[in-house]
């Protein structure tokens, strides 16, 4: 397996795999907006975030993507692991680990004094890989505006 960098020449491998997370969330949003994230990474990761896709066997089959931001209450620099997917075939195979391995890594490397997560309650899959990782669980509860 390996873990690379999202570049222009990644995106139509990485296009099914963000469709396939939005579909498990039941959201729709655009290729086309999909592809405009992906590039404004690519264009800009010391200060918007870093996308990393997943290989084996030199088939695309997972992907995360960090945003850069700080947290007041640690005082510190901080990853926001937005987005972890792997495709149902290479699910249980480690890539998971990897790609939360792969994260960290990008976050020492910007002197990051951690990286965050979410997910939501009922994904008992990814909690168990969480769990597993050794990350630590938070009590916060989110919410959201239209802007």
């Amino acid at each position: 397996m390996t873990i690379e960098r999202v570049t222009e020449a990644d995106l139509a491998e990485l296009l099914p795999l963000m469709r396939a997370y939005c579909d498990f969330y039941e959201v729709a949003p655009s290729d086309d907006a999909l592809l405009s994230l992906s590039r404004a990474l690519i264009a800009d990761p010391e200060r918007e975030g870093v996308q990393l896709l997943a290989r084996s066997e030199g088939r695309a089959v997972g992907f995360a993507t960090i945003f850069w931001s700080w947290a007041t209450t640690s005082a510190e620099r901080i990853g926001v692991m937005n987005d972890l997917f792997v495709a149902p075939e290479a699910r249980g195979t480690g890539v998971a680990a990897a790609l939360i391995e792969a994260c960290r890594a990008e976050c020492a490397a910007r002197s990051a004094g951690k990286l965050t997560w979410q997910t939501a309650p009922d994904n008992a899959a990814a909690i168990k890989v969480y769990d597993r990782v050794g990350a630590t669980r938070e009590q916060w509860v989110d919410y959201w505006l239209p802007v």
